[in-house]
C-alpha cells in the first residue's frame, strides 16, 4: 500500500548561517474530536503531492512532524509548544547502569508484585559497563537479568560469558545502534530511553528522547508520561556534501553555531538536499547528538532511504508524520553544505568548534573510534577508507570499538570499496590499529578503569565520541577533540589532529 506524502516542506527564507527572530505562537479555538483511526501501514513510498494539513485528524492549526505525533500520542486533534500532554509510549529503553535505579523506584511505587505495562513495548539493553571485572558492573546486568525474567520481558539483549562476546547470540551492543538494528525505531512512533542519546532515534522520523530513572519507572507501570510539546527549530542543510566531510562535521558545525545551550527543551529538525542525501547511518549520527545542543529531540522525515532500511527489520506497522508546509518553527538555520571543511571540538566542549586544518599543530596520544556516534558500520567504512588511501601505518594507539555484534562482523566480512577484496579488520591490522574489541559503549562515558580504550593518564585523544567534558573519558585532565572518523583516521596517521583532505 502507498502511503502519499511530501518528506519536506519548502524553507522560503535563505537565512545564511543565521536564525530568524523567535515568533510567538497563535492558537486557534481548540476543537472538540474523537481519536482518528487510520489504516497503518508497512511499506511507504513518497512523493511531492499535497498533504492534509495533519496526519491525526481535523485541525485548524498546521503542525511540526513532532507535535503531529505527540498529538496522536496524547489522542488529541492538536498540541502547540509548552503545552503539557499525558502521551502514550511505544517503546521504553533501559540500560545495564539504570536498570537497578529503575526497577527499585517501580517496585517501590507500584508494588513487588506489579507486573509492567506491556511486556512487548520493554526493551533491556545491556551496554555500558560490559567487559570489566568491576563486579559492581556484574551485578547491574544480574540485576536487569532478574527484573526481566520476572517480567517476562520479551526483548532483554542479555550477555553472561563476557570472555566472548560471540558466545552470547542474544547480547547486542550499544543501545541506540541496536534499537535500529532489530526493527524498535518506527517513524511515527514515541520511544523513551533511560539514555540521553536515544535522541538517534530520531532519525527515523519518531519522536525519541531520553528520560530519568523516576520517569522510566512511571511509564513501566502505566505507559504514559506526562510531557511538555518542544518547540521545534530547523535546520535547512542544502549542498552536495564534499567526499571529506561527514555528518559528524555537519553536527559539530550546528552546535558550534547555536551553542551547548542554543536548543534547549526544543525539538531540532533536520530538512534540506544534503539531509535528503544522507544514509540512515549517518542520519542517526545528526540526530545523536541534538542532546549536545539542549535539544529535546532530533527528527528527519522518513522517505525511500528509511523506508528501504526496515524492510528487513520490522513487520511492525508504522504510520510516518510529516511538518505542514505553513507549521510554525521557532527559528531556521539555513547552510550550504558544498562550502563546509572537516571540523573538530576541541576540549572541553562540544561547541567548541575548530576547522580541523587550524588544529594540525595539536600533538595527539591516541585515537579512539566507537561509540553510538561514531562506531556504525559506515564509520568504520570512512575510516577504512583514510587508512587505505594513506598507505601507512598510525603513528599513535588506534582504538576500534564496534558498536554491535553486527557492526563487527561487518568489519570481518564486508569489503571496502576500492581495496581490492580487502574488509575493514584487513585494511585496520595492516595500518597497525588495534584488533576490534568486544561491542560496548566501551571507554566513550569512562567506566572501570579497566574498560578498553579508557583514558588513564592526562592524554590527548582525537574521538569520534559524542562529549569532551573533562573527565568524560576517563581521566580528567584528557583533553578529547571529538571528530568524524575521516578526522580520526587521518589524524591517527600523522598524531597531529589532521584535516582527512590530506589523504582523500
Amino acid at each position: 500500500m502507498a502511503f502519499i506524502s511530501s518528506p519536506f516542506t519548502t524553507c522560503k527564507k535563505d537565512l545564511s548561517f543565521s536564525a530568524l527572530p523567535s515568533r510567538s505562537f497563535t492558537t486557534g479555538q481548540r476543537q472538540t474530536c474523537k481519536k482518528t483511526s487510520s489504516k497503518k501501514i508497512v511499506s511507504v513510498v513518497s512523493s511531492q503531492n499535497k498533504r492534509n494539513p495533519s496526519a491525526t485528524g481535523s485541525t485548524k492549526i498546521p503542525m511540526t512532524a513532532t507535535e503531529k505525533i505527540l498529538a496522536r500520542a496524547a489522542e488529541k486533534c492538536e498540541v502547540r509548544p509548552g503545552e503539557n500532554a499525558w502521551t502514550d509510549v511505544d517503546v521504553l529503553m533501559i540500560n545495564d547502569i539504570t536498570c537497578p535505579g529503575i526497577t527499585g523506584i517501580f517496585k517501590k511505587q507500584f508494588g513487588n508484585t506489579a507486573k509492567v505495562w506491556d511486556r512487548e513495548k520493554v526493551v533491556v539493553i545491556p551496554d555500558h559497563y560490559i567487559f570489566t571485572n568491576d563486579e559492581r558492573a556484574h551485578r547491574n546486568v544480574d540485576i536487569a537479568r532478574d527484573f526481566c525474567v520476572e517480567q517476562d520481558i520479551k526483548y532483554f539483549y542479555d550477555i553472561q560469558d563476557r570472555s566472548n562476546f560471540r558466545a552470547n547470540p542474544d547480547y547486542k551492543g550499544v543501545c541506540h545502534i541496536a534499537l535500529a538494528q532489530e526493527g524498535h525505531c518506527r517513524p511515527g512512533e514515541v520511544l523513551f530511553g533511560t539514555d540521553s542519546h536515544t535522541t538517534s532515534a530520531g532519525a527515523f522520523g519518531q519522536f525519541a528522547t531520553g528520560v530519568g530513572n523516576t520517569d522510566a519507572a512511571f511509564i513501566l507501570g502505566t505507559g504514559k508520561i506526562l510531557l511538555k510539546v518542544p518547540p521545534t527549530l530547523r535546520f535547512v542543510l542544502d549542498g552536495e556534501m564534499p567526499s571529506y566531510l561527514l555528518a559528524k562535521d555537519l553536527i559539530l558545525n550546528i552546535i558550534g553555531e547555536i551553542s551547548m545551550s542554543g536548543a534547549t527543551y526544543k525539538t531540532m529538525e533536520f530538512v534540506g538536499t544534503t539531509v535528503e542525501s544522507l544514509s540512515m547511518e549517518e542520519r542517526m549520527t545528526l540526530c545523536n547528538m541534538v542532546v549536545e545542543a539542549g535539544g529535546k529531540n532530533g527528527i528527519v522525515a522518513a522517505d525511500r532511504t528509511t523506508y528501504k532500511y526496515l524492510e528487513d527489520k520490522t513487520s511492525s506497522p508504522y504510520e510516518p508524520v510529516f511538518s505542514d508546509e505553513n507549521a510554525r518553527f521557532l527559528a531556521q538555520y539555513r547552510f550550504d553544505v558544498s562550502k563546509m571543511e572537516p571540523l573538530v571540538a576541541r576540549p572541553h566542549s562540544p561547541d567548541n568548534r575548530a576547522l580541523a586544518r587550524e588544529c594540525n599543530h595539536v600533538k595527539i596520544d591516541r585515537v579512539y573510534i566507537g561509540s553510538c556516534t561514531g562506531g556504525k558500520t559506515e564509520d568504520f567504512m570512512a575510516a577504512a577508507k583514510v587508512f587505505l588511501a594513506g598507505g601507512k601505518t598510525v603513528k599513535v594507539p588506534t582504538f576500534l570499538v564496534p558498536a554491535t555484534q553486527k557492526v563487527w562482523m561487518d568489519l570481518y566480512t564486508l569489503e571496502v570499496p576500492g581495496s581490492g577484496g580487502k574488509t575493514c579488520s584487513k585494511i585496520f591490522e595492516e595500518a597497525g590499529c588495534d584488533h576490534p574489541a568486544s561491542p560496548s559503549c566501551a571507554a566513550c562515558m569512562g567506566g572501570p578503569r579497566d574498560t578498553f580504550g579508557r583514558l588513564n593518564e592526562p592524554q590527548v585523544c582525537v574521538s569520534t565520541t559524542n562529549r569532551n567534558f573533562p573527565g568524560r573519558m576517563g581521566h580528567i585532565e584528557g583533553q578529547i577533540y571529538l571528530a568524524s572518523p575521516y578526522t580520526a583516521a587521518a589524524s591517527a596517521l600523522t598524531g597531529f589532529v589532521t584535516d582527512p583532505r590530506k589523504f582523500l
